[in-house]
């Protein structure tokens, strides 16, 4: 269909990816997915060569190995973690910093690093406010170091399980459990250094969500005032009732089972609406002394019983696996299942305090809520959103710990001994802790991130077709030809750096899928040995640190520190011109070119 014209079609494609991407206009696994299908419509790859991309090992060994480290979080493994945390600590800012980014390190470099830091970052806001310090000095060591430990092992990124995938897909040999281990931790070690003797200085102090309501009052009420018959406040806007004022705060009118919060300003009141306000008690008392309200049952059997109790406010981050994602903030009825109200959302580096009824939620938001302490328990026990105010305590089956602890040690030591591949390896693991109730089936298949998987199976088929319409080739002689006269230690550094540059704006996932196997064939044409060249794109796809938008440790804390893009910039960017000058000169020690 497009005879002559497949490699520039297939480009334009390549472009228009990397843009939607960027915009995230549409979400990535979905973008991937599309542009398969524009590539079967153009005849450029057909049904039967897209669904081999399914009998692919490393999607599988992802998703498993999310089951793991799902059973891990449920037997109360990462809990004894954060106890340790805790008590190594103390009330030194350089302690707690220290003690942070070690266990990080250690604990990603056997599970996957998201949950790591979703679960961890409650406890270290708890421990930055202890030894005095913001959270956002915290939260971006925490992320890196989780990158730092999912450098050292097979298992410790699914960036490296599909470097692996596409190697053998190329029949090279697999790559091995502990094969990249002394370089990583070298990277790792000259990471940590970095973050604690200059990182943390540019490191900057912002304040949380919680704290647009510093001004307000320790104590705060919700309160329901239900207008009855003959009030003088029926026919009245909100502004006319004189009820919002400095200390006391409308968020609501209720008319039914309908919120009009969105319509305040210009609301005419009717008998039976409830108002929902937010004041201290001397203000309450105040307006139930008015008359034009009532607070509590009457003898009159039409007026609903109102109630006013006292409410707590917490942050609340999206969780990757949310039900949330991709609706309104008026669409999830938080006030209608929880009684809980949104003051505020923050997304990046804005805090949106007015008309967020209609954003669209997205992984890594976050809501400032109030309400009662019991619907703030409710809506944690659900899973919805990550309490980052203070650490929750979940129910765990610790009595299960030791089955999932040697679980995950035999899936590795198997590994290591190449007794089988990783992917077999990590299903057999699954099934025994779910067998043995360390997770349950529903917990363990929502503990899988399906819109990795996703995106993993679409850039596989377009890798597939830049391979198959000669575009990878074509791309490869390019490169030779820029590179042409050069040793194999600065080619080896072009690559690294190509992948550092493109995993900052697009995911590392996809970024390794596309770039491993032009790696391979690069090598391949100049008659270099590939593992090097794999070795790093591996180590180049996880080193997402100059935007928080590559990696998905980093999205998490973005949020939840209440950094700005540029912060990740004046932290990251002097990180990565280091790792790639030291990763291009270690690499070829450990894998000889």
């Amino acid at each position: 269909m497009l005879a002559g014209f497949e490699i520039p079609f297939v480009f334009a494609l390549l472009a228009l990816v990397f843009v939607l991407f960027m915009t995230e206009r549409f979400p990535p696994d979905v973008v991937a997915l599309g542009s398969v299908v524009i590539l079967l419509l153009t005849g450029i790859l057909d049904t039967d060569e897209f669904l081999t991309v399914f009998s692919n090992g490393a999607p599988i060994a992802i998703a498993m190995m999310f089951i793991l480290s799902s059973a891990l979080e449920n037997t109360g493994c990462l809990e004894v973690i954060g106890k340790v945390l805790t008590r190594l600590a103390g009330k030194s800012f350089l302690l707690a910093l220290v003690s942070v980014m070690i266990i990080a390190l250690v604990a990603s470099a056997f599970m996957n690093n998201t949950p790591v830091v979703i679960v961890l970052t409650p406890l270290i806001i708890s421990i930055a406010r202890s030894v005095g310090v913001a959270s956002s000095k915290m939260l971006i060591p925490l992320s890196f170091a989780a990158i730092f430990g999912g450098m050292t092992t097979l298992i410790g990124t699914s960036t490296n399980l599909l470097v692996n995938g596409v190697a053998v897909s190329h029949n090279l040999p697999a790559i091995h459990m502990f094969e990249m281990t002394l370089p990583g931790l070298i990277l790792a070690s000259v990471g940590m250094c970095y973050m604690l003797l200059a990182g943390r200085f540019l490191l900057p102090s912002r304040h949380s969500l919680a704290g647009l309501l510093d001004n307000q009052p320790k104590r705060q009420f919700i309160a329901e005032l239900m207008i009855p018959q003959q009030s003088r406040y029926i026919d009245q806007t909100i502004a006319e009732t004189g009820l919002d004022t400095e200390k006391t705060n409308v968020l609501d009118v209720i008319r039914g089972h309908w919120s009009l919060r969105h319509a305040l300003g210009h609301t005419k009141l009717r008998a039976g609406d409830r108002v929902v306000v937010e004041t201290n008690a001397g203000e309450l008392l105040h307006l139930k002394e008015n008359g034009e309200i009532h607070f509590k049952p009457s003898e009159d059997p039409t007026v609903e019983g109102i109630s006013a109790e006292a409410t707590v406010t917490m942050e609340g981050s999206i969780a990757p696996d949310s039900s949330f994602i991709g609706k309104r903030i008026e669409t999830i009825a938080l006030r209608r299942k929880y009684g809980l109200y949104v003051l505020a959302v923050h997304r990046n580096d804005t805090d949106i305090k007015k008309d967020f009824d209609r954003i669209v939620l997205r992984f890594g938001d976050t809501l400032l809520l109030e309400g009662s302490a019991e619907g703030v328990a409710r809506l944690m026990a659900d899973g919805d959103l990550i309490n980052l105010s203070e650490p929750q305590e979940q129910p765990v089956r610790k009595e299960k710990a030791p089955i999932a602890l040697l679980t995950l040690i035999a899936v590795v030591g198997l590994a290591a001994f190449n007794v089988m591949p990783i992917a077999g390896l990590a299903l057999a693991g699954a099934v025994v802790v779910i067998m043995t109730g360390c997770v349950d089936t529903d917990r363990a298949y929502k503990s899988i991130d399906w819109n990795i998987l996703f995106l993993i199976f679409g850039m596989l088929g377009f890798s597939m077709a830049m391979e198959k319409t000669g575009a990878a080739l074509w791309l490869v002689q390019e490169i030779i030809g820029l590179v042409d006269g050069y040793s194999p230690m600065v080619i080896l550094g072009v690559v690294y750096v190509l992948t550092w540059i493109m995993t900052e704006t697009i995911s590392n996932n996809a970024v390794a899928v596309l770039i491993a196997p032009i790696a391979i064939a690069l090598a391949d044409q100049l008659g270099f040995d590939s593992r090097p060249f794999l070795m790093a794109v591996m180590f180049a796809a996880s080193a997402s640190f100059s935007t928080p938008i590559g990696y998905q440790t980093n999205t998490f804390v973005y949020s939840a520190g209440g950094y700005k893009f540029t912060d990740f910039m004046k932290v990251g960017l002097p990180l990565n011109i280091i790792f790639a000058v030291v990763a291009t000169y270690i690499i070829p020690m450990f894998f000889p070119f």
